[in-house]
């Protein structure tokens, strides 16, 4: 008998001390349980209940799926929704490929490298509404020192902002001038790559460009993938800057509230978060709104898992 309760009661300590590491476990964790649930459980799970009724802060009706399909006959979100998808295959890829030029070339300078880290970092610091107003008054060609200049080298620079064909492609610019914090990231991540990596492939007879596939770009991947997500998560919330560069190509950068239609000119700048804004607190649809919500939160979500499958694949293939 004695035989036999041994290996039931040491089974049981074993159940026991589990039990006791897993309740420990989720002591050290429940701060961020509790987090997780508050700021991310429960307002998705209200978006999603108040994406089925018809909700004007006031009153509440439920109306099913009626905001679902409202949304694919819905011209000004698939606009918004179109402008934001060519700011996010446009505007992400180029501020990598800038910031991780310019870190590239900061590894190169032996002096003055701490000043030009600075010099390229400081657009990064001013604020959002600042910068903004200051690149439309700079690019415009009525007021703007550089279309004075340019007009004396001999060419015109496009009226950015008045403009609906130059319109996205002057945010996308305005976005590489403020590239510094890509920049920082990128250039950390270039400079903790082993220096013995690049002398075996020199000695392997690689050539630059070679050194750059082979050694710098699985080196940096991480941070390149990071960059890249976290690229379109931040375009997919791209409000600010749009806003204030419609207003101040309006002339109505010193006039309380909005008076100008989010998206001028001819809603070029209308992005997904500036129409969920209006539908949410200027027009008070807070049913439609959240179905806006969860509609930009799947994109994002299916962006973020698209690139780390294809970040994962090229490192292993790298690997191999």
């Amino acid at each position: 008998m004695t035989a036999l309760t041994a290996p039931r009661a040491a089974a049981g300590a074993g159940t026991r001390a589990r039990r006791r590491n897993r309740l420990r476990v989720l002591a050290f964790l429940s701060p961020w349980l509790v987090g997780l649930g508050l700021f991310f459980g429960y307002p998705l799970a209200a978006t999603l209940y108040f994406s089925f009724t018809r909700y004007d802060l006031f009153t509440l009706k439920y109306v099913g799926f009626a905001n679902y399909r409202f949304l694919l006959h819905d011209t000004d979100a698939w606009r918004a929704m179109k402008n934001t998808m060519w700011l996010v295959a446009v505007m992400v890829p180029l501020r990598l490929l800038f910031g991780l030029g310019i870190a590239q070339l900061l590894t190169q300078i032996k002096r003055g490298g701490s000043l030009l880290r600075s010099v390229f970092y400081l657009p990064y610091l001013i604020p959002p509404v600042s910068a903004t107003v200051a690149f439309v008054f700079v690019t415009n060609p009525g007021t703007g020192p550089f279309p004075a200049l340019t007009r004396h080298l001999g060419f015109a620079l496009p009226d950015f902002f008045n403009d609906p064909s130059w319109s996205r492609p002057g945010l996308t610019l305005m976005g590489l001038w403020a590239v510094g914090d890509l920049m920082i990231l990128l250039l950390a991540a270039l400079l903790d790559v082993p220096r013995s990596l690049y002398e075996a492939a020199v000695l392997d007879g690689a050539n630059a460009w070679q050194r750059f596939r082979y050694v710098t770009l699985p080196s940096i991947s991480p941070v390149l993938a990071f960059c890249a997500v976290t690229g379109v998560i931040q375009t997919l919330q791209y409000f600010t800057q749009a806003m204030v560069a419609a207003k101040v190509a309006a002339g109505q950068a010193d006039t309380p509230g909005t008076q100008v239609a989010p998206g001028y000119p001819d809603g070029s700048t209308l992005t997904f978060p500036q129409w969920l804004y209006d539908e949410g607190f200027r027009q008070f649809n807070m049913g439609y709104a959240c179905v806006l919500a969860l509609a930009m939160f799947a994109v994002g979500m299916l962006f973020t898992l698209f690139l780390l499958r294809r970040f994962r694949a090229f490192t292993s293939q790298e690997a191999r």
